[in-house]
């Protein structure tokens, strides 16, 4: 008896035999089977880094949908290794991209914009904001509504995303390009 042999588990095909099936057969049940033993670490990591069971949860299926095209991807020498930092990387990215704009207000938004920090006269503050949403007005409206949900909801980008149907790419875009076309038209016109 060879006590220096690793002990084989009860399911005895090797993380590394079924990564090889599945990128040779694209059968996705070898690729459940494969995932399924992992489940406990990966939620586990979902749930170290999202700290909420649905969110975890959640994370758990998109991480199984990435894993059908990554593996086939790339080279896996140590599954479970490489199992770890995707589902990692997976969390990150979602936490950064449901990472809300610490309490942005239009004015923090505008803060490019000297129309926009008039000393306290409240006159001057009517007409900065009356010039704001006059240029809010000349944006399109996907862009308009986008830049209204970000900053003046303080809606996520996720958020965003659910509430137009804009995939996570657009919303991003039509913010970047909404901003700047703001910060553009206050500076040619004051609005």
């Amino acid at each position: 008896m060879n006590f220096f042999r690793k002990p084989v588990r009860p399911d005895d095909t090797a993380d590394e035999e079924l990564v090889n099936s599945y990128r040779v057969n694209a059968d996705i049940s070898v690729l459940g089977k494969l995932y399924e033993r992992h489940m406990p670490l990966v939620f586990g990591v979902c749930l170290k880094y999202l700290k909420d069971e649905e969110l975890a949860r959640d994370a758990v299926m998109g991480i199984f949908e990435e894993l059908v095209v990554k593996v086939k991807q790339h080279e896996v020498k140590q599954f479970r290794s490489w199992l770890y930092v995707l589902s990692r990387n997976h969390c990150l990215m979602q936490l950064r991209a449901d990472k809300k704009s610490p309490t942005v207000g239009m004015d923090e938004f505008m803060e490019f914009s000297p129309v926009l920090h008039p000393d306290d006269n409240d006159a001057n503050k009517e007409e900065a904001l009356q010039a704001l949403e006059r240029c809010m007005d000349k944006l399109v409206p996907a862009q308009k509504q986008s830049v209204r949900l970000f900053y003046l909801d303080e809606k996520c980008y996720k958020e965003i995303a659910e509430l137009t149907g804009f995939t996570l790419n657009e919303v991003k875009s039509y913010i970047q390009n909404g901003k700047r076309n703001l910060k553009l038209c206050l500076e040619k016109h004051g609005g």
